[in-house]
């Protein structure tokens, strides 16, 4: 059954019930701090944090004040009584938004991670499957030398699992709260009320903040998102090439009952690889976007808002999408061995090439005589169809210098893969 994706989880943490809810609780942290130093009365927190959110009564409000805060706290003040001066006592808006934006960062990136430890996962196992596999190495898209199939999985495998890490390691960084007043300086509150809040919450604290966070932090993160989408990217596209009809050494999984074309019914598309090519773009968009966030006005204006609350979710869920739908992808994906190695003989030969001018080499050629001699061959073989094997054991200087046992040593494809094995252990995979 093809897995599909449903982006409840994660989009459940960027809903509006969910950011007012987590302001709530900030706020009743906030009297719980101030309750432990003997600035409020005991209870006050939890009054608080016994309010009900209603967004229906917060979107009315903000249809008036045209600020969500402010409506969101009228509603919460209408509820607890006396205890409603106590609320958001020396906040400022930014106070509740960026810290909840850190707090749904943390909570969003801890089922990202999941999901890309997932794919790696897959991804070692197709690694290690395909390790013994040979196929047609290309470079400039043309045909270079024999390769192995399982190290574009280990390629792809060194480079998830720094992202991995990179985006692991940049929570400290962009999950980073502030509850310092207006314009940074903790005029109404001593910074342990930060530190104790934004401890509560499982987040870092900035150790400075204006009103706001500095902007650097979200463009950090969504550029190692952004980077994390361009490496899928890079692997769908290559799964786009083995896929096409002339290659056909690789292709994603066509499901039962699934059509390729309204008009074609031949046609077995590589539909998500190109859904994911797409949205890399949008996660570099948006990487751009959040650079652009970075240059504000002073100690704050609210250019930055109005994007933040488009590509951060939706760069969260786009790049949470495309890690499950790529790991189906890898998972099924339709290998071809037989058709890697007829593609192989396809230039009939010269893909041996720097086998046979390194074995001249080694006899006493220079590297520019033993070059023109091959290359000359190679051309013979281009432009008149025949076989560089049978040119090369007929040419008078070659056989002069290369027994016959060498030579057909030299067309043997799996001497290309003798030193694979090394490259794996530097992943501790074998």
């Amino acid at each position: 059954m093809i897995e599909r994706y449903t982006p409840e989880k994660i989009g459940k943490i960027w809903q509006e019930e969910e950011k007012f809810s987590r302001f709530l609780k900030i706020e009743s942290l906030l009297c719980e701090a101030l309750e432990k130093q003997k600035k409020i009365p005991r209870g006050t927190s939890r009054k608080i944090s016994q309010a009900k959110i209603s967004l229906k009564k917060i979107k009315e409000i903000e249809k008036k004040t045209r600020h969500d805060i402010v409506a969101f706290l009228k509603v919460v003040s209408s509820q607890i009584g006396p205890a409603g001066k106590f609320l958001h006592l020396g906040m400022t808006s930014s106070d509740l938004l960026d810290t909840t934006l850190a707090w749904q960062i943390k909570d969003a990136t801890k089922i990202i991670l999941s999901d890309l430890d997932r794919l790696i996962e897959v991804v070692k196992k197709k690694a290690l499957k395909y390790k013994d596999t040979i196929c047609i190495a290309r470079t400039h898209g043309m045909h270079a030398e024999i390769y192995s199939f399982g190290l574009k999985f280990l390629y792809l495998y060194n480079d998830l699992i720094f992202e991995r890490e990179k985006l692991s390691a940049s929570l400290d960084y962009a999950a980073c709260g502030k509850v310092s007043g207006a314009v940074g300086t903790f005029a109404y509150f001593s910074p342990d009320i930060e530190e104790y809040i934004c401890k509560k919450i499982g987040i870092n604290r900035a150790a400075i903040s204006t009103q706001i966070v500095s902007r650097e932090r979200f463009a950090y993160y969504l550029f190692i998102l952004s980077l994390i989408g361009a490496t899928l990217e890079r692997f769908a596209t290559e799964i786009r090439h083995l896929h096409r009809n002339e290659v056909g050494e690789a292709k994603e999984p066509f499901y039962k009952g699934q059509k390729g074309s309204s008009a074609m019914p031949h046609k077995q598309n590589p539909i998500t690889c190109e859904k994911i090519c797409g949205l890399a773009r949008l996660l570099r968009s948006n990487a751009f976007a959040a650079s652009e966030n970075i240059n504000l006005w002073h100690e704050r204006d609210i250019s930055h808002s109005s994007v933040e609350r488009v590509i951060i979710p939706d760069s969260t869920i786009i790049i949470d999408y495309m890690l499950k739908e790529f790991r189906g992808v890898v998972s099924k994906l339709d290998v071809n061995s037989t058709r890697m190695a007829r593609n192989i003989e396809i230039n009939r030969g010269i893909v041996y090439s720097q086998k046979v001018l390194t074995e001249l080499m080694k006899k006493g050629l220079s590297r520019m005589e033993a070059y023109d001699l091959v290359q000359a061959i190679s051309l013979e073989v281009i432009n008149n169809n025949s076989n560089f094997k049978e040119e090369a054991f007929k040419n008078e200087k070659i056989r002069k210098l290369l027994s016959k046992n060498v030579l057909e040593n030299i067309f043997n494809p799996y001497n290309y893969l003798s030193n694979v094995d090394q490259i794996y252990k530097r992943f501790a995979l074998i």
